[in-house]
C-alpha cells in the first residue's frame, strides 16, 4: 500500500511538472511604429490643444487598445503596450487607425478632425508600422482675398 501511494505521488509530481514546464509563455503585447501627417494637414495637426489617438482594432473593427498623446509633433513615434489594452490579452490580426482632433472625443468625427489608417493587418510584436493621417472631415472654405467674393459662385452665373 505504501508503495502504491509513493508511486501515485511521484506520478502526480511528474505530470504537474510537465504541465508547468510545457506551458507556452505568453508573449507581451506590444506594437509600435510612426504616425505621419500629410503636409497639407500639418498646420491643423500641430495646433495647440490637439490630441492624437492611435486605435488598435481587431478584424471585426472592434477597438482593443487605445494610446493617446496630447500636443504631438509629427512624425510621431508610438508604442502600444499591454497597459493600453481594453481587454486582458489579445492574439490575432490588428488594424491601426489614427485620429487627431481638438475636442478629445474618439469615434465622433467633427469638422476639422484628421484621421487615417495603416495599410493591412498586423500582429503583436511589429515595430515598423507607418500610420498615415491624410484625411480631414469637413470641406475647405474659400476666403476672398480681393474682396470680389467667392470665385465659384461668381463663375456659375
Amino acid at each position: 500500500m505504501k508503495y502504491f501511494v509513493f508511486l501515485l505521488t511521484i506520478t502526480a509530481l511528474a505530470v504537474g511538472g510537465y504541465l508547468i514546464t510545457s506551458k507556452k509563455k505568453e508573449e507581451p503585447f506590444i506594437i509600435s511604429g510612426k504616425i505621419e501627417v500629410a503636409e497639407r494637414l500639418m498646420k491643423t495637426a500641430t495646433a495647440t490643444n490637439v490630441s492624437c489617438a492611435v486605435i488598435a482594432k481587431n478584424e471585426a473593427d472592434v477597438p482593443i487598445a487605445i494610446k493617446r498623446m496630447v500636443n504631438p509633433s509629427f512624425p510621431l513615434d508610438f508604442s502600444i503596450g499591454k497597459n493600453d489594452l481594453l481587454i486582458d490579452s489579445f492574439a490575432g490580426n490588428i488594424k491601426l487607425e489614427v485620429q487627431i482632433n481638438n475636442h478629445g472625443n474618439l469615434g465622433v468625427l467633427k469638422a476639422g478632425d484628421i484621421f487615417g489608417e495603416a495599410e493591412g493587418f498586423y500582429t503583436a510584436g511589429r515595430k515598423d508600422i507607418v500610420v498615415v493621417a491624410d484625411k480631414m472631415i469637413g470641406k475647405p472654405t474659400l476666403t476672398a482675398k480681393n474682396g470680389r467674393g467667392n470665385f465659384f459662385r461668381t463663375a456659375a452665373r
